[in-house]
């Protein structure tokens, strides 16, 4: 648990993006429809779509209310203020906006977020901090919501989950960065907006066996498990990179990353620590990368190892590959 050296706000604080507008150079504002605002994924898309214009600037409506005690003037917080915060790690821009008071007692809050289209890349985090004045000094954070929302320029469709970049591709005769895993069946790739998985074509049978539809039940059933042993090891990847990307605070604090890392850190977490909070089981992992915990990362890889394959299905996958074999070899047999 972090510890802060003043009163913070204990209560939930809720907010939500009530609606979301876009403009194109010259024309007046149009609102999006509701079908790319999801309050269930808490995501809105902005992404291409031939029903939308190619804008060059969003805004979004905010709302936000908070607990009874944040307002009172007998409590420890003065000048109390809410701020949404848009964070985008792709070209590490910031874009902030104080909500401002509606209702009588100022537990009510709305204000409008603008987001220029050329400052963001990929899919950007929106965050809501309460600040006010401790103990005389202005500007300290006494709360933030639980609550992400995403804004994403790359997708129509409002989904937190995305599909990997998945192609078939020779390596023997693609680019020079390729050539040196001529003998890898797959390489999974993680520096880009989303993972990424190359399949190598020129490996023998495997591009049929991964591209193909049909088949008997042998090819069917080996195609499942070679998936899921992909899936499980672009699982790993994925954590690994996640884990090498957290932001850390001053006090040594590790934090979630936005985008997929942030997103593959909290689906892993609770089956590698499942006994802990999401933010326990982070600062747990970091520590034992960083060699500040009695457990060592290498102690921590069964557990990694784990997570992956109960992620990608490996053995539910197993479980049917080798019945499925049991009914083909009694098949044979007979």
């Amino acid at each position: 648990m972090k510890v802060y050296p003043y009163r913070r706000l204990t209560g939930n604080v809720s907010w939500r993006v009530e609606s979301a507008q876009l403009k194109v150079e010259g024309e007046p504002w149009e609102d999006v429809e509701t079908k790319y605002v999801s309050t269930v994924e808490r995501v809105v898309a902005l992404g291409p779509d031939e029903d939308r214009p190619d804008w060059n600037q969003a805004r979004l409506r905010l709302s936000a209310g908070l607990p009874a005690k944040a307002v009172d003037a007998a409590g420890p917080w003065q000048d109390v203020k809410v701020i949404a915060v848009l964070t985008e790690r792709a070209t590490n821009s910031r874009t902030a906006v104080e909500l401002s008071p509606v209702s009588d007692d100022g537990r009510e809050r709305t204000g409008e977020l603008y987001i220029h289209r050329c400052d963001l890349l990929d899919r950007a985090s929106l965050a809501v901090h309460v600040v006010a004045t401790v103990d005389h000094v202005p500007g300290r954070v006494i709360a933030t919501s639980d609550v992400e929302w995403f804004v994403d320029v790359i997708e129509a469709a409002p989904s937190l989950a995305r599909e990997l970049d998945v192609k078939l591709i020779g390596f023997a005769s693609g680019a020079s960065r390729l050539q040196r895993f001529k003998d890898s069946p797959w390489l999974v790739d993680t520096t880009g907006r989303i993972p990424a998985v190359r399949v190598n074509t020129d490996f023998d049978g495997l591009g049929d066996l991964v591209g193909a539809d049909g088949g008997n039940g042998a090819e069917k059933t080996v195609r499942e498990l070679l998936l899921a042993q992909m899936c499980s090891e672009v699982w790993t990847a994925v954590f690994h990179s996640a884990v090498g990307d957290l932001e850390i605070e001053e006090d040594g604090t590790p934090l979630f990353p936005h985008g997929w890392q942030g997103e593959v850190l909290r689906e892993m977490l609770p089956d590698i620590y499942p006994d802990r909070e999401p933010e326990g089981a982070l600062r747990e992992v970091h520590a034992a990368r960083t060699g500040a915990s009695a457990t060592g990362w290498g102690e921590l890889q069964p557990r990694i190892h784990f997570a992956a394959s109960r992620r990608a299905g490996v053995p539910r996958t197993l479980s049917t590959t080798i019945r499925d074999l049991e009914r083909l070899t009694q098949g044979n047999d007979a």
